[in-house]
């Protein structure tokens, strides 16, 4: 199966799979992919009893509810790409754009860390301004990659970057309140003090970041305007 047909059945039964448990589907769906993950660029993912509990500043309620959702249906995934086009996930991240009723989900194909991705114009410096972020946060990370996943998808890749305070919040059990105070702080630094529209001289639209603190890693994305020139 060529990489057209495989976006093509991706992107049909990712479609089907979220209105089949959320009770509405997104408008649209981009597919990227690439030799180290696939990427799922979700427009317009907000169904009337999220729009509902947004409106009552009820964040948490809607985000927990996507967990639990998530956790279910991310295995069935997992499994269809693996029969469908002989893609082997080793983990999946996720984000939402509250904002503007995006979200994104990224499965990583090929172990990390392995070779190091192929040069772009700007990429030291863009992983300068990225570690200086991180070690405010948390700590330098001990790894780091980025790629890009298509002309106007980044994926940032890093590990070694959680605290002993933050392993320990996860031991006891809150690692739902420590993603979402970090989503909320490093995703703020990333749009704000990571110069990626500057450095790649492209418009930034959205950024997305989660992280799996039992492997210590953590993806971020960001997606650019598409280029008309």
């Amino acid at each position: 199966m060529n990489e057209k047909e495989i976006v093509s059945q991706a992107t049909s039964y990712v479609a089907k799979l979220l209105r089949a448990r959320f009770g509405k589907g997104p408008e649209s769906i981009g597919v990227f992919l690439s030799d180290k993950c696939i990427m799922f660029h979700l427009r317009n993912f907000m169904g009337p009893v999220e729009q509902f509990l947004l409106t009552q500043e009820e964040e948490k309620a809607f985000r927990h509810t996507r967990e639990l959702l998530m956790e279910s249906l991310l295995p069935e995934m997992k499994i269809y790409l693996k029969e469908i086009a002989g893609l082997g996930i080793s983990e999946f991240y996720y984000d939402w754009g509250l904002h503007n009723a995006s979200g994104m989900i990224v499965g990583l194909i090929q172990p990390i860390p392995g070779e190091p991705s192929a040069d772009y114009e700007g990429k030291e410096l863009l992983h300068a301004q990225i570690a200086q972020v991180t070690a405010e946060i948390q700590k330098t990370p001990e790894y780091m990659d980025s790629w890009w996943v298509a002309p106007r998808a980044l994926a940032v890749f890093r590990q070694g970057i959680t605290l002993l305070l933050e392993k320990e919040m996860v031991e006891l059990g809150y690692s739902e309140v420590l993603k979402a105070a970090k989503r909320r702080l490093e995703k703020r630094k990333l749009e704000q003090e990571v110069e990626a529209g500057e450095i790649l001289d492209k418009t930034v639209t959205d950024v997305y970041v989660d992280w799996d603190f039992d492997r210590d890693r953590s993806i971020a994305v960001y997606i650019f305007k598409e280029d008309v020139r």
